[in-house]
């Protein structure tokens, strides 16, 4: 409701902040596929699709790939309460990812990492101008 009331009408900016993968023992959270790669290659890949359903703005989407993959993606609740009341509002909105990175390249079992990755959303009618703001120089 509060996005609703504020964030539609005004120039209102929301935050959702979270880190994305966790990885390693000290984590409890060692998800590996071989097939996508080194370790690290396969924690962005996990990442990635997340960030895709956050990208396509669904809560639905978003909440079937943490109950699938359970990724330790801290900021989930945050999240998904945005792209919620993104979605209420009625307005489209397009949301764009600027910006990923590791704590480190796990290669070995016994490393650990956690991800890190930067997003906007803005009304589609708005995000044009959001565009040409970030990439500015």
């Amino acid at each position: 409701r509060c996005v609703q009331e504020t964030g539609v009408h005004g120039e209102t900016l929301f935050v959702a902040s979270s880190d994305f993968c966790h990885w390693g023992a000290r984590f409890d959270f060692c998800y590996y596929n071989e097939k996508d790669g080194k370790i690290y290659e396969s924690i962005e890949k996990l990442d990635r699709q997340g960030m895709k359903a956050i990208e396509n703005n669904s809560p639905d989407e978003f909440h079937d790939y943490l109950e699938k993959t359970e990724n330790t993606i801290c900021g989930r609740h945050p999240i998904t309460l945005l792209l919620a009341a993104m979605k209420s509002t009625g307005a489209k909105f397009e949301t764009k990812f600027v910006n990923y990175s590791q704590s480190g390249k796990v290669t070995d079992p016994s490393d650990s990492s956690v991800s890190y990755a930067s997003a906007y959303s803005a009304k589609q009618s708005q995000f044009n101008q959001l565009c040409l703001l970030y990439t500015s120089p």
